[in-house]
């Protein structure tokens, strides 16, 4: 039977435990006629898991395999037309349901339901094969290997979403900065900007991780620790444009007061987490400067199928940090633990089977 990784349960209270994983065997599925059965090559890991492991997530199960990113091989298929197309091919996951093409949210009542560790959810991606409908896949981008495949696809709709449908700034010449940078979401943030030929700033904590961004295409970095790194950063703008379109922000804290000195008027920050604090002070300043703050998720069903055309017309690789080989609790758990510390530069990534090697399942 195939293996599956999921959290165990033991006692303790939320942001103290820390849920061990455990391994379990799954029944080896058979797809429905709308179905395709796809051998997973690669899953990925988001902070949403680290949330599930220190219950800090909710609806967490037991028994549903942890993770929401996921490349594989489609290795049978439904009698379906829509799902025979499939077979033998590469795909990504849609790491959610629930949200067809709506511009403002999900359209189903239940909300936006999200793959891997939860009860919202049957499906996660962190096992060796699972069956899904065939109109969740999308051909896995030619461009990329199984592990970069399996890194995109929910930090990669979390800054497509940021930027594309939220941010209003995605011409070339146009100023951003990029907050956190070394996370998913911030590098595809950039790497996405980078492509339209956006002028992409970002913040770090981490001079590594700085230079590293620049690296990438970053115009310039700035250590969010020093004393007064917006006006170091105002200063690295070019002088025909010296504000800010648009700020992409996973962090919160004082975003809206810094986001009043360096926005243009009417600027927008695009808030697609607070990892500081759940709330972050709205300043009478930024009313006055007509600066809009807007939250943002993940995406659409449709914006899943933009953001992946767009990695193949632009040739992307997602950066990868660290990959741990197959569903061995201690190298998983050493991802877990990076992502712990906060020490990745992109994503960590479990490489579950080897692209082209055979299999019983």
């Amino acid at each position: 039977m195939p293996t599956a990784i999921v959290v165990k349960q033991i006692n303790g209270k939320p942001g103290q435990v820390y849920y061990p994983l455990a391994s379990t065997t799954v029944p080896d599925p058979t797809p429905t006629s709308n179905q395709v059965k796809i051998k997973v090559l690669a899953a990925s890991l988001n902070h949403r898991d680290l949330f599930i492991r220190q219950h800090l997530y909710p609806g967490i199960s037991f028994s549903v395999p942890l993770l929401a990113d996921g490349c594989g091989i489609v290795t049978a298929t439904g009698s379906s037309p829509a799902a025979k197309q499939w077979l033998g091919k590469r795909v990504i996951l849609n790491p959610g349901l629930g949200w067809k093409d709506s511009v403002t949210g999900p359209e189903d009542p239940r909300g936006y339901q999200i793959v891997g560790g939860t009860k919202n959810n049957p499906l996660g991606t962190l096992q060796e094969v699972f069956c899904v409908d065939a109109g969740e896949v999308e051909e896995a981008p030619k461009a990329m290997s199984a592990v970069e495949a399996a890194a995109i696809p929910l930090t990669g709709l979390t800054a497509w979403r940021a930027l594309f449908t939220k941010s209003k700034a995605m011409e070339k010449g146009n100023n951003i900065l990029v907050t956190g940078i070394g996370g998913g979401v911030a590098l595809m943030a950039l790497m996405f900007a980078n492509a339209v030929g956006v002028n992409v700033y970002v913040s770090s904590g981490s001079e590594e991780k700085l230079k590293k961004a620049k690296e990438l295409g970053a115009k310039g970095g700035v250590n969010y620790k020093e004393q007064g790194w917006e006006k170091k950063l105002l200063e690295m703008l070019p002088n025909e444009r010296k504000t800010l379109d648009a700020i992409v922000d996973g962090a919160g804290g004082d975003v809206v007061a810094m986001g009043v000195k360096l926005l243009k008027a009417g600027g927008v920050i695009v808030s697609y987490g607070m990892t500081i604090a759940p709330k972050m002070p709205w300043l009478m300043s930024a009313v006055i400067r007509n600066i809009e703050v807007k939250g943002s998720t993940m995406g659409s069903r449709k914006e899943f199928a933009d953001m992946v055309k767009f990695c193949n017309e632009h040739n992307l690789k997602p950066v990868v940090s660290n990959v741990a080989q197959g569903l061995g609790l201690e190298g998983i758990d050493g991802l877990f633990t990076e992502m712990k510390n906060g020490s990745q530069f992109g994503k960590l990534v479990v490489e579950i089977s080897k692209e082209g090697a055979s299999s019983k399942l």
